[in-house]
């Protein structure tokens, strides 16, 4: 798969919470649709793939479900104002990111516009260093005010503009990367899959609204069931001003979440994995709630054993978010390696310790 051109396709795309079908989930079906037995999408618009294991195909298999978050942070209009628009943000966008940026208005048709605010030589001398709040922040379109209020409304969706840049080595800069590139990892997991044997079935999930509450991930891993999760999400790449405690190294391969989220057994064997294929990969440790649709997947049901693997991301929450193509492409083959591992006795192993845990032995 070539990752960065399919990163650029999908990322450039629009699809804030709560609207991933406007186009990057249609996009995505068509590409898993070449990578799996089955595509469909759901009631809430997750994008669920199935690629089959090995055997009998009506026999019941075991199940793992891969999830990668497609929906992106937004903005929404709020008040059409004098020709000018108002809004407010869909997930946590960086207000002190917001200004100066461009825009796609998706009204009756999509408009192009400039984030603006009052000029600096107009505002009192104590604001002129302050950051500029989002409800002093306003779109211009270009429009009049009755031209404007015939193609956008309250309500409508609004998204940042940006075309996919390439830095220096294998990095590539685009908005939406938090987490699309979680989806280009799980598209290459399927893809390398195709020339492996394995037993289990496969649920890859395109998950949706993340960015406003883990609800894709509620309804799809409900509905899948599975064995076993692995959500595949960002951590914070290393940069100016994080810690070296949360910082993860950007082409160092994709980092293997231990904590209170995660089942010991499905990162101690995430871990071996690595370690076996020689696949570069760093440890985060993640005291508390991770804030990924691994949260979500592990409390699902009676509870699903449940991993995490991040990739390393700078500028999150931003338009310039940043990866490196290497780490996307090491997170796809570490999970096909992960799931072409995978037998009964697996399965077992994790039902065998709850009945040890419940005094019943094994």
């Amino acid at each position: 798969m070539q990752i960065a051109e399919f990163l650029k396709k999908i990322t450039e795309a629009s699809g804030v919470s709560g609207a991933e079908s406007m186009e990057v989930a249609g996009m995505i079906r068509d590409t898993f649709a070449g990578l799996a037995d089955e595509v469909r999408i759901d009631a809430l618009h997750n994008v669920i793939a199935l690629k089959r294991g090995e055997g009998d195909p009506s026999a019941v298999r075991p199940r793992i479900m891969l999830a990668g978050h497609m929906d992106e942070i937004g903005l929404i209009v709020s008040k059409v104002d004098a020709g000018f628009l108002r809004f407010l943000t869909v997930g946590g966008f960086d207000v002190r990111t917001l200004l100066g940026q461009e825009v796609v208005v998706h009204g009756r048709r999509p408009l192009k516009g400039v984030i603006g605010c009052r000029p600096p030589h107009v505002l009192p001398a104590a604001e002129r260093n302050k950051v500029v709040p989002l409800d002093d922040l306003f779109i211009d379109v270009g429009l009049d005010a009755a031209s404007l209020a015939e193609v956008v409304e309250v309500g409508d969706l609004v998204t940042t503009r940006r075309t996919q840049i390439r830095l220096g080595g294998d990095n590539v800069v685009d908005k939406g990367l938090d987490d699309r590139a979680a989806v280009a990892a799980i598209a290459e997991c399927l893809e390398v899959l195709g020339r492996r044997r394995h037993l289990w079935d496969v649920y890859g999930v395109a998950t949706v609204q993340e960015e406003v509450g883990l609800r894709g991930a509620i309804t799809s891993a409900f509905g899948i069931a599975p064995q076993i999760a692995v959500a595949i999400d960002v951590g914070f790449g290393k940069q100016a001003g994080v810690s070296e405690d949360e910082a993860l190294e950007m082409g160092g391969g994709p980092a293997i979440a231990v904590g209170p989220n995660f089942h010991p057994k499905v990162h101690g064997r995430l871990v071996d994995t690595a370690k076996a294929m020689e696949i570069p990969y760093q440890i985060e440790a993640v005291p508390g709630a991770s804030g990924t649709d691994a949260w979500a997947i592990q409390v699902t049901q009676e509870g699903i054993p449940t991993g995490l693997l991040s990739i390393p991301l700078r500028s999150m929450h931003t338009t310039v978010e940043t990866v490196d193509v290497r780490d996307v492409e090491r997170t796809g083959r570490l999970l096909a390696e992960f799931i072409a591992g995978l037998d009964e006795a697996f399965a077992q192993e994790i039902a065998v310790q709850v009945r040890r845990l419940n005094g019943r032995g094994g």
